[in-house]
């Protein structure tokens, strides 16, 4: 074995963790050319995955080499630094993936191993690392968090029937993936357009899968009383975003368990860009945008979304246009939103085509 096929063993341990808001990250210590030790952070708060490698180590791991997804961190946070401990371990030598843009290590882990004697190696299968951590890079340099839209249309690009009924466009494997991407976030949101359409539990269906939090932007706190996320809103967290929002219907949704916001207000709406500064300050670093038209056009106009799924399903309803994406729109086929990286997969009956939205596009609507 060589050190990507080291590294790659490091990618597959990283993933077991759920480490929100930190990064995913995994550890193989190598002796002699036999593994003597693996480790990942398995969730914040944990020890790191250096450490927790070095804790399960088969022999002394003084002269060994350690690979390691992420650049290795050298300040206090809620573990001690990493470099401290593979100093005191007797590392010999460190195999890194991705550079850690944390303005509190950004090379420094580096620098201090480099200094102490230490070979370090840097850029080993990069890639596949950094894609353990869009998330966390992120939200690491913007203090937002991440936001990957998320809709089903038909081949014509409806969202609904003439009616209104939208259950179901996708079949039932689009929606377990749907699920396991709210496993995976932290929160979820929708509009209050929604909750009233559809009156939704926005949790995650899976076997023990993680309800992420709720987020609903509520600007006049219309969310009814006795809707299915006030009625649950004790056991899985539920955020009201409002502004001006009346005390007496706030008053009866907090004693419900819900958490209500007052942000500010942009054009008789809440404030998204101050909703998203709200939650990064939160330690939200995910959320999976389920909204309507309107809400999706409104994030994507503030340039809040970072990604795009759209599930398109071999099916045509015809009629009125009921647009994934609302808003006011741009005037010319060049202002379009353009997504990179894009994939196309089969999943049943359907497709998902999912991409990154470029952030560097310049448009005049």
């Amino acid at each position: 074995m060589n050190d990507m096929d080291y590294m790659r063993r490091a990618v597959e341990l990283a993933r077991r963790g759920r480490t929100s808001p930190n990064p995913m990250v995994g550890a193989v210590i190598v002796r002699d050319g036999a593994v003597i030790a693996e480790g990942w952070h398995e969730r914040c708060g944990a020890l790191h995955a250096e450490r927790h490698a070095l804790a399960h180590c088969t022999e002394d791991p003084a002269g060994a080499t350690m690979y390691v997804t992420l650049e290795p961190c050298c300040h206090q946070g809620r573990q001690p630094p990493c470099t401290d401990a593979i100093l005191e371990a007797g590392i010999r030598r460190v195999v890194i993936g991705s550079d850690d843009p944390n303005p509190l290590v950004a090379g420094k882990g580096i620098s201090i191993l480099r200094a102490h004697g230490v070979e370090v190696v840097t850029g080993v299968c990069r890639e596949e690392c950094d894609a353990l951590n869009t998330i966390f890079f992120h939200y690491i340099r913007t203090k937002r968090p991440y936001v990957l839209m998320k809709y089903a249309m038909t081949l014509d690009g409806k969202i609904a029937t003439r009616t209104g009924a939208s259950q179901w466009i996708t079949g039932e494997e689009a929606r377990r993936r749907v699920h396991a991407d709210r496993d995976r976030y932290t929160a979820i949101m929708a509009g209050v357009g929604t909750v009233l359409a559809d009156d939704p539990l926005l949790t995650c269906r899976l076997p023990d899968g993680h309800n992420p939090i709720r987020i609903i932007c509520d600007s006049h706190l219309r969310t009814p009383l006795d809707s299915q996320l006030v009625r649950t809103a004790r056991e899985t967290p539920t955020i009201l975003a409002a502004c001006r929002p009346d005390p007496q219907k706030a008053a009866a949704l907090a004693a419900q368990g819900c958490a209500v916001w007052e942000l500010p207000e942009r054009d008789g709406h809440v404030d998204l860009t101050a909703l998203m500064d709200r939650l990064g300050q939160n330690e939200i670093d995910s959320v999976l945008l389920e909204g309507g038209g309107t809400l999706n056009g409104a994030m994507l106009e503030a340039g809040l979304v970072q990604r795009v799924q759209a599930y398109i399903a071999p099916k045509i309803f015809g009629g009125a246009a009921q647009s994934p994406v609302r808003g006011t729109g741009v005037a010319l086929p060049a202002q379009a939103w353009r997504l990179k990286n894009c994939t196309v997969t089969p999943v049943g009956e359907d497709f998902l085509l999912e991409g990154e939205v470029e952030s560097d596009v310049h448009r005049t609507c």
